[in-house]
């Protein structure tokens, strides 16, 4: 799992929002974990606990991208040009 370098001061309200929208995934995952254990004993299959667990982990890894997926800024635009001419010209033999 990548973790990103947080900018400013704090926790601005996008992040605020985000924690707490994947705390509550988490919440509405355990809770499912829960319920589904309860009927495990009225389904009566022996397999249950591995597909609620395999389930769980599933859930907690499309959360942890899902997070990922909106935590990571990617590099500006313009300096990614500029990176590319400051390779272009090392290569070339040219003053960087």
């Amino acid at each position: 799992m990548t973790h990103s370098t947080r900018r400013g001061p704090g926790p601005g309200p996008d992040d605020q929002t985000l924690l707490l929208v994947a705390g509550l995934a988490d919440l509405a995952v355990s809770t499912i974990g829960s319920a589904v254990d309860g009927l495990r004993g009225l389904l009566g299959r022996s397999d249950t606990a591995d597909l609620v667990r395999e389930a769980e982990q599933d859930l907690r890894a499309r959360g942890r991208l899902a997070v990922d997926r909106c935590t990571n800024v990617p590099p500006a635009h313009l300096e990614v040009l500029a990176r590319h001419v400051r390779e272009r010209r090392a290569a070339d033999g040219g003053d960087v």
